[in-house]
C-alpha cells in the first residue's frame, strides 16, 4: 500500500498486482451492465471483472498465486444499499482489494443530497481501511453538460469532490473517469447513455489498472 495512492502520477507504474484477492460491490456499473460475458450469455461481465482477470494473469506469469475474486454488485442499488447489503458480505471474504463504488443512482435523484451520501461512502471507506482493506472509488464521468446526464453534471461534480477527499483522508485508490476525456467517447456508451458497451468496460479496466498504479492493458491508452 502506498502511503499516498492519490498522487497517481507521481510514481511509476507497476505491472504485477500486489493484491491477492480482490472484491467488488456496487450497482450496475460494477455488475458489468450491458457488457455479456462470451462464455455465458446469460450473465455480465464488465470492467470489474476484466480488471480481475488482468490482475491475476499478470500475477500468474509472475510466479505469484492467482487472484481470488468476487463481485456482488447489483443493477439500480442506491449507495445506501450498497454499503447495507453488500460490504460486509464483502470485508467477511478478507479481500486485500475492494471496490467501493456507487452513489450514481442516488445522483439521478433530484432531491439527493451530496453530502449525505458522500458521508456514507465515507464512513464505508473506513471500514474497509480499518479492516485492513486497499480500497477502489470511482469519479463520474463529464460529458460538458450534453447528453441524458447533462442535469446531473453539478452533482456529479460535488461527489467527486467528495471522493478526492476521502481518497486522500483515508489513503485510497481512484478510478478517475472524470479526469479521463477519452472515456466520453461515444463508442463507450449504449444507447442509453448511462451505461457502457463493451469497448467502454475496457477501457473503464484501463482506468481501474491506472488508478491502482498498475500500466494498462492497452499500450495506445490515452487520458
Amino acid at each position: 500500500m502506498l502511503d499516498n495512492p492519490t498522487q497517481q502520477g507521481a510514481q511509476t507504474r507497476s505491472n504485477v498486482p500486489q493484491w491477492s484477492s480482490y472484491v467488488a460491490i456496487g450497482d450496475s456499473f460494477s455488475e458489468g451492465l450491458w457488457d455479456i460475458s462470451p462464455d455465458h450469455p446469460d450473465l455480465c461481465r464488465g470492467w470489474a471483472d476484466l480488471l480481475a482477470l488482468t490482475m491475476s494473469t499478470r500475477r500468474k506469469a509472475a510466479g505469484q498465486t492467482p487472484l481470488r475474486y468476487a463481485n456482488l454488485a447489483i443493477r439500480g442499488r442506491l449507495l445506501g444499499a450498497i454499503i447495507d447489503e453488500q460490504l460486509e458480505t464483502a470485508l467477511d471474504m478478507k479481500p486485500d482489494l475492494i471496490s467501493i463504488i456507487g452513489g450514481g443512482n442516488d445522483i439521478l435523484r433530484p432531491n439527493v443530497d451530496i453530502d449525505t451520501i458522500a458521508a456514507k461512502l465515507d464512513h464505508a471507506v473506513a471500514r474497509a481501511r480499518a479492516k485492513g482493506a486497499d480500497v477502489l472509488m470511482s469519479t463520474g464521468a463529464d460529458f460538458g453538460g450534453h447528453g441524458s446526464l447533462a442535469l446531473t453534471r453539478s452533482r456529479v461534480a460535488l461527489y467527486n469532490a467528495h471522493i478526492w477527499s476521502i481518497a486522500q483522508q483515508r489513503g485510497a485508490y481512484v478510478q478517475d473517469m472524470w479526469g479521463t476525456r477519452a472515456i466520453t467517447d461515444q463508442r463507450f456508451w449504449s444507447q442509453d447513455r448511462i451505461h457502457l458497451t463493451t469497448e467502454g468496460h475496457f477501457k473503464a479496466a484501463d482506468i481501474a489498472l491506472v488508478g491502482l498504479r498498475l500500466r494498462p492493458e492497452n499500450p495506445r491508452y490515452r487520458v
